[in-house]
């Protein structure tokens, strides 16, 4: 019992102290006189402008954010995760295909907004193709990766011991495919909340995004960090998420800890 309470008390330590040095670090950076304090909020002014932020416009903020990361997100996984098993269980579409998609990897989202505006016009569609266009990349990356890394020795077992096509599909290949998907997943997520800003570059009223950028205009330093903050925190929350799930489906999977 009191083995199990130093363990709880040890790891709680483990996770705060990273946040705590990171509280200490800000405040040290703004009472150092190394940079201008007027150019540094500190957390506490940063915390009552967030206090104030939610009693307005910020929740709905945070909402069209993640409404427009989860709808991008969702359409680019559903194509990736496909595209992505083609890719890796075909070694010679792989082959032909796998320039052009490390081409269009490649590009920055932001480079892309000109020709989003002139195709989609400047509605919500326009943003979720952005976020729709990194995060199917950055899916199907993982998601080949991963799938063409698969050992064959599992399939090989499974037609020794006479499983027919569908039943290697479904009872090997699916399951071991399960891992990848979801580390596709929390990429995809993590590229995509990094995109959002340039992706609320198009003509958006509301959003984190957009909250950014009109702070930025006026220069209210401790809104930018409000932002900043929030978009970091709803990426972190959502990694959680799905942490959580991969461990209930992949359970079986051995891990080194």
């Amino acid at each position: 019992m009191l083995k199990d309470w130093k363990s709880t008390v040890w790891r709680a330590a483990l996770i705060l102290a990273p946040w705590l040095l990171l509280l200490a670090g800000w405040y040290a950076i703004h009472y150092s006189g190394l940079i201008n304090p007027a150019l540094v909020p500190t957390p506490h002014e940063v915390a009552v402008r967030f206090a104030e932020l939610m009693r307005g416009r910020l929740p709905l903020d945070i909402l069209m954010s993640t409404q427009r990361v989860f709808i991008g997100v969702l359409c680019g996984i559903v194509l990736a995760v496909p595209v992505g098993f083609v890719l890796g269980w075909y070694r010679n579409i792989r082959t032909f295909i796998d320039p052009l998609i490390n081409f269009f990897r490649a590009l920055p989202p932001i480079a892309l907004i000109p020709l989003v505006i002139v195709y989609f016009g400047v509605d919500e569609i326009a943003k979720t193709v952005i976020l729709f266009y990194a995060s199917f990349f950055a899916g199907v990356i993982v998601m080949y990766e991963g799938i063409s890394q698969i050992s064959p020795i599992y399939v090989r077992v499974a037609r020794t011991l006479g499983a027919r096509d569908g039943e290697i599909f479904r009872k090997v290949i699916i399951p071991l495919a399960v891992p990848h998907m979801l580390t596709a997943l929390r990429v995809a997520l993590g590229v995509a909340w990094a995109t959002l800003v340039a992706s609320e570059l198009i003509a958006a009223q509301q959003g984190l995004g957009a909250l950014i950028q009109n702070a930025g205009s006026f220069f209210q330093l401790d809104i930018i960090y409000v932002g900043i903050i929030c978009i970091g925190f709803i990426a972190l929350f959502m990694d959680l998420g799905l942490r959580a799930l991969g461990r209930r489906f992949v359970s079986w999977q051995e891990r080194i800890a």
